[in-house]
């Protein structure tokens, strides 16, 4: 008597999911951005909205949750309901977290579900306009002459702009401070007010304040120039190898998120970073848009994960 009774209920919940991932969406969408407004995860996130609104015909809520070096927000995100309706963008700290912290409230690659590597771009070196430095030459002689009052403000730890200090100060071997902030945004806010001499960032989010002197590049990761900056040495080109921190950007989801709904979002992401008018905007600040398949961001994390274990390795960064 009760076999067909069971046989009932998992036809029922088959049926009921399958019925949601053909309806899907039928009320907003929440995108959790484990950081401070202002970033390059914001604003990438905020460009894409109103088309990848369009794509799946349902208003996109760009819920900001900064804090712990995104590990808050994340952790929100993977303990949501995997119905769909909670997405979350990240940046490259979601690939370091798991190397440089010891415990983390969530597994990073079984709780959450790559749906799409969105773009990627390099971190650039900039200073406030009072520094007395316009080289990469001259920063590393200033940081020398005055070990451990260089200031570097960083958007999160284990963040791309983090990961490039770590980098330059391995590489050029200079004794530097690191001042953490819950995002790029208040990061860059305060080197511009001058209360923090440098940082890195990724390029998009401070190409306006370069262009109108506010704060002047040094140098750029990565093997080419960047077409936004195209004025800017790259780290190899200014005499220092080794500062090759790129960062990442891309859309996951609680793993239990239905197949077919994440392949409908992955696709809707890739169809509005190939729009001309979003494309446009996206690599005039400075970003690559890639909209690639879960798989490819699969892969990718991998790699990045692979990589900057490495890294932690050999500089010895711990953050807990």
């Amino acid at each position: 008597m009760n076999k067909p009774r069971f046989g009932c209920i998992v036809l029922g919940v088959m049926t009921s999911t399958l019925a949601q991932a053909q309806t899907y969406p039928t009320r907003p969408i929440r995108i959790i951005i484990p950081l401070a407004a202002g970033g390059g995860t914001d604003t990438l996130t905020r460009i894409m909205s109103p088309k990848l609104s369009e794509a799946l015909g349902q208003q996109i809520i760009v819920d900001n949750r900064p804090g712990a070096g995104t590990v808050i927000g994340t952790d929100a995100a993977a303990k949501s309901a995997p119905d769909g309706y909670t997405l979350l963008n990240v940046d490259a700290a979601f690939s370091s977290n798991p190397s440089l912290r010891s415990k983390l409230p969530y597994d990073s690659m079984k709780d959450l579900a790559p749906v799409s590597l969105l773009a990627s771009a390099p971190v650039v070196m900039v200073v406030h306009y009072s520094i007395p430095a316009r080289s990469l030459k001259q920063l590393i002689a200033l940081a020398n002459a005055k070990p451990g009052q260089l200031n570097f403000a960083v958007g999160g730890y284990g963040s791309g702009t983090h990961m490039g200090v770590e980098l330059f100060r391995s590489a050029a071997r200079v004794d530097v401070t690191i001042i953490p902030y819950k995002g790029g945004g208040p990061a860059i806010a305060d080197v511009i007010a001058g209360q923090v001499a440098t940082l890195f960032s990724g390029v998009p989010s401070v190409k306006q304040h370069i262009a109108t002197g506010r704060l002047r590049p040094i140098a750029v990761t990565g093997a080419n120039r960047n077409s936004a900056l195209p004025d800017v040495p790259t780290f190899d080109e200014a005499g220092l190898s080794g500062v090759d921190a790129i960062s990442y950007w891309g859309t996951l989801a609680p793993a239990a998120v239905p197949r077919d709904i994440i392949h409908q979002v992955s696709t809707a992401s890739a169809k509005t970073l190939q729009l001309p008018e979003v494309r446009k905007r996206l690599v005039d600040l400075g970003y690559d848009p890639i909209g690639g398949t879960p798989e490819a961001y699969a892969g990718n994390l991998r790699s990045e994960m692979a990589k900057w274990a490495k890294v932690v390795k050999t500089s010895g960064i711990r953050i807990d």
